[in-house]
């Protein structure tokens, strides 16, 4: 699952990565939360604001990921998988729990600064694309957005593609190791007046 991401880069940084045409919009919020706005880059290399999470009936909740495993199989998701797009990051966030706690990790490719994740586009909202999680991440969730390489970016957004031919593409991150970075638990303060 990913309910939490960085996409940081300036507009400049982004043309030049993703092979824009244009200079992408800028959002003011360096981590993406669900509902939030977010830069994706659309079928034909659209560069577009949009808000995180498919809006559906049967639940408050909005559709923030989907398994790449059940997209076929779903009816939330089957009208959408030919209106696919990225979402740029920097990194993503992601919750490993340890005795009652919940611990924060910064994760991201090791071989990309700056990289995407497989999504659909519905109207002006997406989601996200998730599977099982790298090896050496696996200790932290029991899924991870699906990481896309540059060649499976241009695949994937490539509109005389269809999802039956790109959906390979939605695998675990094998092109180099993901890394996790783990916030530390910050100590007790001792002598303050609130303690």
């Amino acid at each position: 699952m990913c309910s939490e991401f960085e996409q940081d880069p300036n507009p400049a940084d982004l043309a030049i990565r993703f092979e824009l045409i244009e200079l992408p919009p800028q959002i003011n919020m360096a981590f993406i939360r669900p509902t939030g706005q977010a830069l994706i880059i659309g079928m034909n290399k659209q560069p577009m604001i949009a808000g995180w999470g498919f809006e559906v009936d049967w639940d408050t909740k909005p559709l923030i990921n989907a398994r790449s495993e059940t997209l076929t199989e779903k009816k939330s998701f089957q009208p959408h998988l030919e209106t696919r797009c990225i979402v740029p990051a920097t990194g993503y966030s992601e919750w490993r729990k340890e005795d009652g706690k919940k611990l924060r990790n910064r994760i991201h490719p090791s071989d990309q600064t700056l990289f995407s994740m497989a999504g659909l586009i519905n109207d002006n909202k997406f989601t996200i694309m998730t599977c099982q999680p790298s090896p050496e991440i696996a200790y932290i969730h029991n899924r991870m957005p699906v990481v896309l390489t540059p060649e499976g970016e241009k695949s994937w957004l490539d509109p005389s593609n269809t999802f039956k031919t790109v959906s390979h593409h939605l695998v675990p991150y094998d092109r180099a190791r993901m890394i996790a970075i783990e916030d530390q638990p910050l100590p007790p303060r001792q002598g303050s007046l609130f303690d």
